[in-house]
């Protein structure tokens, strides 16, 4: 999958450490060039969380290819886990962020009241909101700072109002990406997402912003840049 990334034009990719067993079973990809990582917890594991995993998402914070604290945040449309569980180990992870002055990476789903909230008044300066799925409140992030990353699923034809806010995001504002396996995009759609098609997904918004592709793909390698703190 790396190599038909790299075929296709993509450069750099960032495979989410979401759990204690994603963390360490990235580590070898780390060796290759322009592949990074993140550390922490999804909401939707959040029981799992302990003091033995906050002291293995510090220590991995400290590799040179961390370069995210997530993906964390709130889900209740899925009950896996309590929304209290999901608040405690959110928390906690907003904390981590702040102390150790990383970027952090959002999964938000039918919880944006609530994490909103505490990324205002808990969250760090740096703030992803991964698969970007609440176009309603795409000004109040913006007002905020953050970037909003758009996955597979704005290529839908349902999707009109997540394809709108696309378009209106700012340059400077704007990230993409597959969430793969998930949410793969068309014309892919049907067969597991990977990094390669992000190329779809960066056609589709360009041709809604009006821009060339080639324009966009380096305005959000910029972007890319800036959020996580890759290298240039």
């Amino acid at each position: 999958m790396i190599a038909r990334a790299r075929e296709v034009g993509v450069q750099q990719m960032v495979t989410i450490g979401s759990n204690a067993e994603e963390m360490t079973a990235v580590t070898p990809l780390l060796a290759e060039p322009g592949i990074y990582t993140t550390a922490g917890l999804h909401p939707n594991s959040a029981d799992q969380w302990s003091d033995e995993l906050e002291e293995q998402i510090r220590e991995r914070a400290q590799h040179p290819r961390c370069v995210a604290i997530g993906e964390t945040g709130l889900d209740y449309f899925r009950d896996h886990v309590t929304p209290e569980a999901q608040l405690i180990a959110f928390r906690h992870q907003l904390e981590l962020t702040r102390e150790l002055d990383k970027t952090i990476v959002i999964h938000c789903r039918d919880a944006d009241d609530d994490c909103f909230r505490l990324l205002v008044a808990e969250g760090p300066e740096r703030v992803i909101l991964h698969c970007f799925a609440v176009p309603h409140r795409l000004d109040e992030a913006l007002a905020n700072g953050w970037w909003c990353s758009f996955a597979g699923n704005v290529t839908y034809p349902k999707a009109t109002d997540l394809l709108h806010a696309a378009a209106r995001c700012p340059d400077d504002r704007i990230l993409l990406e597959t969430d793969a396996p998930y949410l793969t995009p068309v014309p892919h759609r049907g067969t597991p997402n990977e990094p390669a098609f992000v190329m779809d997904t960066l056609r589709a918004v360009a041709s809604v912003r009006g821009v060339d592709s080639d324009v966009l793909a380096e305005q959000v390698m910029r972007n890319a840049a800036e959020a996580y703190g890759l290298a240039t």
